[in-house]
């Protein structure tokens, strides 16, 4: 049909009236982003706080799919109710990782939290210890219901901490369950492309977040992405797909997601040693 009218095929994840055709037409569409192309996975938990599994579990999980890297990022000590690290217990954490990598060279475990940005917009946990981190990945678990600019303003601040690195399921939405915080999309995603955080894709198929007409947004202000499963038992793992999907939906290349790096590109864009 499309040779027809002298077209490239338009794959069906392009068909949504975003300029597919006109792209065509200048021989400008994109080489979409494939499953294969993912290195790693940059958001999961273990039972050092939520998860299901150990940190060596979900590390046997990754090496079985091939991946190059991954990071731990148990949440921090403002998700009590789940038993969030406090600083003690992230030292602990910590110590366990650095002899589980000495035992497992065939990839690198990044040393990392899931960071809780509190109610003025600080993070919840001291810089000192945001340093000792390889990658801080920050996001919103709380006050989902405050006035479009009090959230807007939260979420600057945070973003604009050096120590941050990515932004995780940056809207909070839960589908059918609860909907996006309410703060200004641009001017947060042109914040977090001007500070150098990167915006995560949760491929969770409860959240995929961001969604793809925010992806597109993302990518046309310069943004990276990093697709994460968010995994909290190994099984969840294998969510990547769903992310991947998102992404395809939202023109992403390989060039635009992180997590596509090689190991040695990764750590060298967060400065990782």
């Amino acid at each position: 049909m499309y040779a027809s009218v002298d077209l490239p095929l338009i794959l069906p994840e392009l068909r949504e009236a975003r300029g597919e055709i006109g792209a065509a037409e200048r021989g400008e569409l994109p080489d979409l982003l494939d499953l294969g192309d993912v290195r790693g996975d940059l958001q999961m938990h273990s039972t050092w706080s939520d998860g299901k599994n150990s940190v060596e579990e979900m590390l046997e999980g990754c090496v079985a799919l091939g991946y190059e890297y991954f990071a731990i990022t148990d949440h921090s000590k403002a998700l009590a109710m789940i038993e969030g690290l406090d600083e003690e217990s992230l030292r602990r954490q910590l110590i366990e990782i650095e002899e589980l990598s000495e035992r497992h060279p065939e990839i690198r475990i990044l040393r990392s939290m899931e960071v809780d940005i509190l109610a003025d917009g600080t993070l919840d946990l001291s810089d000192e210890m945001l340093e000792a981190l390889d990658l801080v990945v920050v996001s919103i678990h709380s006050l989902f219901r405050l006035p479009t600019a009090r959230q807007t303003a939260r979420v600057l601040k945070a973003l604009q901490h050096p120590e941050a690195d990515v932004f995780a399921h940056p809207t909070a939405r839960l589908i059918n369950k609860r909907d996006p915080v309410d703060f200004d999309v641009e001017e947060v995603l042109a914040c977090a492309a001007e500070a150098g955080v990167a915006l995560e894709l949760n491929a969770n198929p409860h959240r995929l977040d961001l969604r793809d007409t925010h992806l597109l947004l993302a990518k046309d202000l310069g943004a990276k992405i990093v697709i994460s499963t968010d995994a909290h038992r190994v099984e969840d793992l294998s969510l990547m797909p769903y992310g991947v999907e998102q992404a395809r939906r939202a023109w992403l290349e390989r060039d635009d997601v992180l997590n596509t790096l090689p190991r040695d590109r990764l750590l060298a864009h967060f400065g990782i040693e």
